[in-house]
């Protein structure tokens, strides 16, 4: 099993990283197939554990996936935009990552044909994050003269040239500064940096924790400001899904049904992150949790036409908008980056 973790530490225990991988196997105990017979799965995530991962754990630890005939080892990540040049490395059967870097992965590497198959991120949580007290308002111009902190990897830094094109900002006027993941918030609470790219839920999670009144933190949401992009999707490999299309359809039930689960049941959400992750912490996680689902999950275009889907006009303009910071060399075959193929029924999709 592949280690992989973020800054200084991945959050995950060494008791954790065993229960990923034998998680996996407790469907034998459901009378399922053997693990022999089961289809090996090595699934990567976009980050720690933390917050929406737990619909991952809810697969394993319910059993979904064993129901399915898999078996899943799920591991952190380092950032969602690495996801897709990992899975293409080899290294992984399917993650959790970032569609617009997939779309350019795509249109890097035209003979290469990962695809996303589960769209979870319907509104994108990319965003700048800042403070009332050091000068930042809801208005993106107020980010001139202010001192931004990004992490270079950041999956909301790699947006910054759309969103300050759509929103005519003056860059010249931003001192950026390239800071750790780990750093990121504490700088902000310091008052070290006056605004950081990041994902507006968790940051705003990790701020008050730290002690940020709520009322001090402003959460510019880069989808509130012109940017119609997608998030993170669930992909697969080319060979899972030319091998092993079932188990491709059976992956996306599970993790439907886990989603549904901690959607229904997110105490026990928070519980299972707690079990995994010596970092969690309970009210940091159930905050994250619950903030994604209702702004970045279940919005009203999923509650209405079902979860993993993507409306194909919005993809366009997506396109569109990917285009304008970096041409793309074949859009066609860079934007054929998801398939609804292995989506089950809408009605198994809604919630």
């Amino acid at each position: 099993m592949v280690a992989a973790g973020r800054g200084t530490g991945t959050g995950l225990s060494r008791r954790g990283f065993g229960r990923l991988a034998a998680a996996g196997t407790g469907f034998l105990a459901l009378g399922r197939p053997a693990l022999a017979q089961a289809v090996p799965i090595r699934l990567l995530l976009d980050w720690r554990l933390e917050g929406l991962s737990a619909l991952f754990l809810a697969a394993q630890e319910k059993g979904y996936f064993g129901a399915e005939g898999l078996d899943v080892v799920i591991e952190p990540g380092v950032g969602s935009r690495l996801v897709p040049s990992r899975i293409a490395a080899g290294e992984f059967d399917a993650g959790f990552g970032d569609i617009n870097a997939l779309v350019r992965l795509r249109d890097g590497k035209p003979g290469y044909d990962l695809k996303a198959v589960m769209m979870v991120h319907d509104r994108p949580p990319f965003a700048v994050i800042g403070r009332r007290s050091r000068g930042i308002t809801a208005m993106p111009a107020s980010l001139e003269g202010r001192k931004l902190g990004a992490p270079a990897a950041d999956a909301s830094f790699a947006q910054w040239p759309l969103f300050k094109t759509l929103n005519r900002i003056d860059d010249s006027r931003i001192r950026l500064e390239t800071i750790g993941f780990a750093v990121r918030e504490p700088m902000l609470a310091s008052g070290e940096v006056d605004g950081i790219f990041g994902f507006g839920p968790s940051a705003t999670a990790i701020l008050t924790a730290r002690g940020v009144p709520a009322e001090d933190i402003v959460v510019l949401t880069m989808a509130d400001h012109g940017v119609v992009l997608y998030g993170n999707a669930v992909m697969v490999s080319p060979k899972l899904a030319a091998d092993q299309p079932g188990a491709v359809r059976g992956l996306v039930r599970a993790l439907i049904r886990g989603m549904r689960e901690v959607s229904t049941h997110p105490d026990a959400a928070v519980q299972m992150l707690g079990r995994r992750s010596d970092a969690a912490q309970p009210e940091v996680e159930r905050q994250r949790l619950a903030a994604m689902l209702q702004q970045n999950v279940l919005t009203p275009h999923v509650r209405e036409h079902g979860l993993g889907g993507l409306d194909p006009a919005r993809w366009q303009q997506a396109l569109d908008q990917l285009a304008m910071v970096q041409p793309l060399r074949d859009r066609a075959k860079a934007g054929d980056a998801f398939t609804p193929a292995f989506l089950p029924a809408k009605e198994e999709r809604l919630f």
